[in-house]
């Protein structure tokens, strides 16, 4: 049997892993160390820790005790930041409501998520004022303005964010309790069904920001977030905590930049101000910036970008790379709190073909430490690694939620055989790179023969003409399915590309043995946008929904 810990003096400490534990080295390493919200202000983190405790202060005068959940609905701001850590310090629980929601869905993940207060920010009011009266459990509205003073608010908002801290105290009592406690809800973004809450306790959210912290410092060569950085967030807080980087951030004592509501040319103009070196976001919001970028002709070196929510398309990452943007790919979903993996370079740059490089960049990369990552086939048998076979990633780790809220039986299928399964299909490489390959909902399935849409999609983003790229499938009579390639050019190229380019640039794919002639698209349509759900992932349902007629047409 395994020797027990030698008796505890009665004295000693248990350190429960808690959030509150995240600001004792930042408060003692870096506490003058700078948090910028737009061009409203800026603070010290001495004044964060101040401010904490004051709205800890505030929500408790207004009524909000351990258990309650608090809905929070703002832009990305240094309120926000404050508010990942009082709320779940009090021990009430942060609901980060996605704002991209449509109306009936945040009003469902209000009222499954039992939220009894809200802060709202001005911009969002009119769409609280029309969701009231679907929201009986909602007794406290606090508003939140940049200013504040000169807004009109309806009598049910009474409470103000600056006047309620104004009111409170510096000091706040942040007690001990269980770990195990839940501190975060957030609902996932399916584009099936109502979305599926998902929660978080203290312990996970302190492991995962300690494991994402410990390998993004790890990295040698580059795709690293360490001690020195400046940090702004392009991954919207209200989505799995921005990724966890705030916290990460916050432990580190960087610099933290708030942008506010996303707009290309201003995230540009902060990054240039404030001498921004680390960021993170989808690659709809990349690609927006370098267009933006080569517009201005901004100089964009020196700036680290992780790219998630959905692949990093090759064409992509060589655009990116090409400007000096050090751009590389994570790993995770929303039920895995969210990190599981991220991409760094184990190799000194140059010592592997460019090629090969940006693969390993625009891969879901290594696990992270804590990761247990395995790939099964349709029976639960692990995978061989290191090969061309593929199967589903599954996984276990410390932060993974423990269940859907509410919802058990979804919970079960996601938890089955003792790990939680991504529905992700992809395969490890000899180097220990994991290469996702598809979505098993979005594999094609042609003449018996499965073809991988992300693979297609990266082919076809190495257009220089090409600024976004979806390959689905769609219904055909002989085949069953036939993938369909929908084609954004880059706006430069929207009158001269041709389909007969792109199908020229697929065919030399097939003669160099990258893809197999099957896999080749029968049609290629050229749109001017592509669907995307509320985190700008594409929306491959709604996408199949639109084109599910043309899979035999002309």
């Amino acid at each position: 049997m395994p020797i027990r810990l030698a008796e505890r003096a009665s004295s000693a400490y248990s350190y429960p892993l808690l959030i509150k534990q995240l600001l004792h080295t930042p408060l003692a390493t870096a506490p003058e160390q700078e948090i910028v919200y737009r061009n409203v202000g800026r603070y010290t983190y001495l004044t964060l820790r101040a401010r904490i405790a004051r709205l800890a202060g505030a929500l408790a005068s207004v009524g909000v005790e351990p258990g309650t959940t608090v809905a929070v609905m703002d832009w990305d701001s240094h309120r926000y930041l404050e508010c990942f850590f009082a709320i779940p310090m009090m021990g009430a629980v942060l609901q980060t409501v996605n704002v991209r929601l449509t109306a009936e869905q945040i009003a469902y993940t209000l009222r499954h998520a039992g939220a009894k207060a809200i802060l709202v920010h001005r911009d969002f009011m009119a769409l609280l004022a029309g969701l009231r009266e679907q929201l009986p459990e909602l007794k406290v509205v606090i508003r939140i303005d940049d200013s504040p003073a000169a807004v009109e608010h309806p009598s049910w908002a009474e409470h103000e964010y600056e006047a309620l801290l104004n009111s409170s105290s510096d000091e706040f009592d942040f007690c001990d309790f269980d770990e195990n406690a839940i501190a975060t809800t957030f609902y996932t973004t399916g584009t099936t069904g109502d979305p599926k809450g998902v929660c978080f306790s203290h312990r996970q959210i302190v492991l995962h920001t300690l494991a994402v912290m410990s390998a993004s410092a790890s990295a040698a060569y580059g795709q690293s977030f360490r001690h020195g950085d400046v940090y702004m967030p392009l991954t919207p807080m209200f989505h799995v905590h921005a990724w966890g980087n705030p916290y990460v951030a916050t432990v580190l004592g960087v610099k933290q930049v708030y942008p506010g509501r996303y707009a290309a040319d201003e995230l540009l103009d902060w990054r240039a101000r404030e001498g921004v070196t680390f960021s993170h976001c989808v690659p709809t919001v990349l690609q927006m910036l370098l267009n933006a970028a080569a517009i201005r002709k901004c100089d964009l070196r020196g700036w680290k970008l992780c790219i998630g929510g959905s692949a990093l398309p090759v064409g992509l990452a060589h655009q990116a790379l090409e400007v000096g943007i050090d751009v590389y790919a994570g790993y995770g979903m929303s039920e895995t709190g969210p990190v599981l993996a991220i991409s760094r370079l184990l190799d000194p740059p140059g010592s592997v073909p460019l090629r090969e490089e940006i693969e390993r960049r625009c891969s879901a990369g290594l696990p992270i430490p804590l990761v247990d990552l395995r790939l099964v086939d349709a029976n639960g048998n692990e995978v061989p690694k290191g090969g061309r076979s593929s199967g589903e990633i599954v996984v276990r780790a410390p932060w993974a939620t423990a269940s859907y809220v509410g919802n058990a039986q979804a919970s079960e299928q996601l938890w089955r055989g003792g790990f939680l399964h991504t529905q992700d299909v992809a395969r490890i490489d000899e180097a220990g790179y994991l290469q996702i390959t598809d979505r098993l909902k979005d594999v094609i399935k042609t003449g018996g023969e499965w073809i991988s849409s992300l693979q297609l999609e990266n082919l076809i983003s190495t257009h220089p003409a090409v600024a976004e790229v979806a390959v689905i499938g769609v219904p055909d009579t002989q085949w069953g399915e036939r993938p369909l390639a929908l084609v954004v050019p880059r706006p430069e190229a929207r009158e001269r590309l041709t389909v007969e380019q792109i199908r020229a640039h697929i065919t030399a794919a097939v003669a160099a043995g990258h893809i197999a002639r099957f896999a080749v698209p029968d049609r290629v349509i050229f749109v001017d946008a592509l669907a995307h759900t509320s985190v700008g992932k594409l929306n491959k349902r709604l996408l199949r929904e639109q084109y599910a007629r043309s899979g035999n047409a002309a």
